[in-house]
């Protein structure tokens, strides 16, 4: 069973080590827990629904207006959400949710939504972090429509290397379902176990490989859509140079032009090898530039992550096990990667002659910036955890400790004068409080360009959730401001949603908002569709 109020299956639990905690309390004092609301409290706040009367059996079968199903899709995986969660004040539910079965059963809530002034939010996994599947205060009816029961593989092209699926099937479901069949997609972002691959695409995900399969818009080939305005179907075309790519106007819409009912996506053969190997640089200029070197070579690598010394740190001191941890920091120290050491993570995946060609350059521009090969151990031990470090938010909340992150990309040139920036801004954004701030940062999805830059950070939870709330509101506003400032996207991979909406209009500028509005508004002319998301107001 999911949990209601957190991450992921209640039945697994991701402990901290006791190294963790008494890392955690030396850097920002020791944590205190706030008291957790009951499902069954919530779900007596539950109001009635406003839904109005459901015009034939059909629909009624579809939706339901119970109050669990409600709480249950609430809220997303924000903190802010964590929050309004752990403390029951969710302010505004869904007044019913709707799961579809087909894009037929889409047409006809569409249909009942125009026709009584309905609210509609697609729900994937609800793995949003921005804000994207709450529903905002206002006169109208909401239904959350969870497309979780549109979860198969529907056709499979193998000569094209195209298949088909249901716009609610989450990732381990799309690639147990390729691989059977001798196929990969390729899409692994840290949602994966949740978020499905209609949520992808609506919200321009990037997933941990994207060095060799690419981000989902290279890996987005066509599909079908549901408006206001009737069907819109999108044809699998290699490349065309036929005007703008409607394609491409669906990537990244979040809902706001339609709702997404089956996706066409571009696979790949499983591959004969794959590894994860780390490597351990002296110094954070060093590792960057070693990184900067690989990518512009394109060197085939299929990830790489990069860590600065204080998350390099903290992956330690949260490992466990401080004897081998301890004698790897005297081997490191040894070999001149001591304190300020700085770890990478990369990953080959193809045949085993082009892995042992990419594993061989790699390691020879590693070794010009000084870095220390310790083979694959550490790599397979990051593939091992994964998909479950979001558990860790619930280790920490329960020792009295908030995390969150903030992400952006910008270009090489700016890479550390805008890590420098956020990193600072949140360190320093309690001092009023007389509260410290844990901040860590890795790069990953690289480019010849540039890179991401992903940026965690801890802080003790206040005597309140209302204190809470505004420490995080702090922290990540002004951190906000500072990325648009200084030439940073407000989002490489967790989309827009509504927390991001008011920070857009600097990246797109005033005739970019007045093209995605004029979009919104030529499908959506009443603003039905998932209304806040994306822009802000209507």
């Amino acid at each position: 069973m999911r949990r209601w109020n957190g991450w992921g299956d209640e039945t697994f639990n991701m402990a901290l080590p006791q190294e963790g905690n008494e890392f955690l309390s030396k850097r920002i004092g020791a944590g205190k827990p706030l008291p957790d609301a009951t499902l069954q409290d919530v779900c007596d706040r539950v109001p009635e629904s406003r839904l109005p009367s459901l015009p034939d059996q059909r629909l009624d079968n579809l939706i339901d207006s119970g109050p669990e199903a409600r709480v249950r899709h609430a809220r997303g995986q924000s903190l802010a959400d964590w929050l309004a969660m752990r403390s029951g004040e969710f302010g505004v539910f869904p007044d019913g949710v709707a799961f579809p079965r087909s894009s037929r059963d889409i047409q006809a809530l569409l249909q009942f939504a125009s026709e009584n002034d309905v609210h509609l939010i697609p729900y994937g996994g609800g793995t949003s972090v921005a804000g994207h599947i709450n529903p905002i205060a206002a006169d109208n009816p909401v239904l959350t429509v969870d497309m979780g029961e549109m979860n198969r593989l529907t056709d499979l092209d193998r000569e094209s290397q195209i298949a088909t699926f249901g716009a609610g099937t989450p990732g381990p479901l799309v690639e147990s379902q390729l691989r059977a069949h001798g196929y990969t997609l390729g899409h692994f972002p840290q949602s994966f176990e949740l978020s499905t691959i209609g949520g992808w695409v609506a919200s321009r995900s990037s997933g941990q490989q994207s060095l060799r399969y690419g981000r989902i818009e290279q890996l987005f080939a066509g599909g079908r859509v549901e408006t206001l305005q009737g069907t819109l179907d999108l044809p699998t075309i290699p490349a065309s140079s036929a005007g703008p790519d409607i394609r491409e106007m669906i990537l990244g819409s979040e809902g706001r032009l339609g709702l997404i009912t089956e996706v066409k996506v571009r696979v790949s053969r499983l591959p004969e090898h794959e590894s994860f190997h780390v490597v351990f640089f002296p110094s954070w200029e060093s590792a960057r530039a070693a990184c900067q070197q690989l990518v512009q070579n394109r060197t085939q690598l299929s990830m790489l992550r990069l860590s600065n010394a204080v998350e390099t740190e903290t992956q330690l001191a949260l490992a466990g096990h401080p004897r081998l941890i301890g004698l790897l920091e005297q081997y490191l120290s040894l070999r001149g990667s001591g304190e300020g050491k700085c770890m990478m993570t990369f990953g080959l995946t193809g045949s085993r002659r082009q892995c042992k060609s990419a594993r061989s350059e790699a390691r020879r521009i590693c070794s010009e910036y000084g870095g220390v090969y310790t083979g694959t151990h550490l790599g397979a031990k990051w593939a091992e955890k994964r998909f479950t470090m979001p558990y860790l938010r619930e280790a920490l909340w329960e020792l009295g400790y908030a995390v969150d992150t903030l992400e952006t990309a910008t270009d090489w040139d700016n890479v550390d004068n805008l890590l420098g920036l956020m990193e600072n801004n949140l360190r320093h954004g309690l001092d009023d409080r007389n509260e410290s701030v844990h901040v860590f940062t890795h790069l990953s999805h690289f480019y010849g360009q540039g890179c991401s830059i992903y940026t965690t950070y801890v802080f003790r939870v206040a005597e309140s959730y209302e204190e809470t709330l505004a420490r995080w509101k702090s922290l990540k506003h002004s951190t906000s401001e500072l990325i648009v400032a200084n030439r940073g996207t407000i989002s490489h991979q967790h989309g827009v949603g509504k927390d991001h909406a008011p920070f857009l209009p600097v990246e797109k500028g005033e005739l970019g908002m007045l093209a995605i509005r004029s979009l919104c508004n030529t499908f959506d002319p009443d603003a039905l569709l998932n209304p806040g998301t994306l822009v802000e107001g209507p």
